[in-house]
């Protein structure tokens, strides 16, 4: 089974990296990019096939490491 994390900055938390990609695009040409926001995504092949254990389990990890949920907010899927 995999588990496939995307991990976001929250809303209103400033995003240097997503800033300098939006001013890149515009230096090279790519008008009309008004905002970025670059977060990450985390593929993870789990044992078992349980959905709803996978679930849970993978929700711990991103509680406990995979994102810092002061300021990043997660989503997982199960596939």
């Amino acid at each position: 089974m995999k588990a496939i994390v995307h991990v976001m900055l929250k809303q209103g938390v400033l995003d240097p990296q997503g800033e300098a990609v939006r001013h890149a695009l515009g230096t090279l040409g790519f008008e009309g990019v008004e905002a970025v926001r670059q977060g990450k995504v985390v593929e993870l092949d789990l044992a078992g096939s349980d959905r709803a254990a996978a679930e849970a389990q993978v929700a711990e990890m991103c509680e406990k490491l995979l994102a810092n949920t002061v300021i990043e907010s997660y989503r997982v899927e199960i596939a």
